[in-house]
This record gives structure tokens, C-alpha cells and sequence, in this order.
């Protein structure tokens, strides 16, 4: 008698799924991108700058892109503002003690190795609602405007594929590049 119950149920569940519902693994969520938006996902900047598109942009320039597109979250000058994290400062001054002190604040001005790779960061994932949406001209601006808060470049500074990579960041000495070459070695 149970199998029979059993079977019943089994029934019943398979004849109320479609084969749509089976053949989607996604369930509906999502869709899969087409040729032009992987090509424009498809980029990626190292720390030599390899990869960093055509265009250019200033400090004054980013002021404006900043207000509009990043100061809601990560206020009016880099501040931060709860939950996204303040981008400017350069504190603690004297040291690296991220090591000592997980609180510490990890800012463009105190952290991060390479301007490069801050480029790459801002253009793949902000502004956080539309990720992806700067365009380079707008993302070098942005990134010299941060550079600049952050005392780094000079207000009058043009940044570019060229003139990005030549910006030594206060971290930078700091980092150890990864200089394993692959294979069974391993350090």
C-alpha cells in the first residue's frame, strides 16, 4: 500500500512540472550575455597597465563624475559612508599595520599597491547599481580625482594609459609580487 502512495505522489509531482521548469537550470534568474556584453566584461588591467584602454582624464573632470556617480556611497570626498568604505586617507601615516591591526582602514591612499589595478576595480564594478557603466575617459578621471584626494598626484595631472602606470602608490613597497613561476614548486 505505500508503494502505492508512493507512486501516487511521484505522479503527481512529475505531471505538475512542465519541461520548461527541467530543462532551466537557472530556474529563470539571470540570462546568458551575448557576444558584445562578454567583449565588454571581457578587459582586464594589470599592474603594469597592460590592457588599459584609450582616453584620458583629470582631477577636476573626475570631481564631477565622483559627485554624481560615487559620493552617494562613499561621500562627498572619499570619506566613506556605511556600508561602503572610505577611499580617501592615508592614515596610519607612519606605517603599514594592517598586519597588527585588522581595523585599520584600507583606503587608496594607505593600501592599495598599484593605480593600475584601481582602475580596473572602478571600471569592472562601480558605480555598485550599474557596474561596468563608466566609460574609460570617466573611470580615468575618477581615478585621478582619488589619486589626488588622496595626495598622490599633482591637481593639474592627466591620467592616462600612459602617465597611470608611472604613478608610484605609497603601498606599493609593501606588496610582494608573486614570483612563482608554476609547476611543483611552491613557496
Amino acid at each position: 500500500m505505500r508503494r502505492a502512495h508512493l507512486g501516487i505522489v511521484v505522479l503527481v509531482i512529475g505531471a505538475c512540472s512542465t519541461p520548461s521548469d527541467r530543462a532551466d537550470p537557472t530556474y529563470g534568474l539571470g540570462k546568458t550575455p551575448n557576444v558584445a556584453q562578454l567583449a565588454a566584461m571581457d578587459r582586464d588591467v594589470d599592474p603594469r597597465g597592460r590592457g588599459l584602454p584609450a582616453g584620458e582624464g583629470t582631477v577636476s573632470q573626475g570631481a564631477v563624475v565622483y559627485a554624481a556617480q560615487c559620493a552617494s556611497c562613499h561621500g562627498a570626498r572619499g570619506e566613506g559612508r556605511a556600508p561602503s568604505p572610505a577611499l580617501v586617507g592615508r592614515t596610519p601615516a607612519a606605517g603599514h599595520v594592517f598586519a597588527l591591526d585588522n581595523k585599520a582602514p584600507r583606503t587608496i591612499g594607505n593600501y592599495w599597491p598599484y593605480a593600475t589595478t584601481v582602475f580596473d576595480y572602478v571600471q569592472r564594478a562601480m558605480p555598485q547599481s550599474t557596474p561596468g557603466t563608466l566609460t574609460a575617459a570617466e573611470t580615468y578621471s575618477v581615478v585621478a580625482y582619488l589619486l589626488n584626494e588622496n595626495g598622490i598626484i599633482a591637481p593639474d595631472a592627466v591620467m592616462n594609459a600612459q602617465t597611470l602606470p608611472a604613478v608610484v602608490m605609497p603601498a606599493a613597497r609593501f606588496f610582494v609580487r608573486d614570483n612563482r613561476t608554476g609547476g611543483r614548486l611552491f613557496r
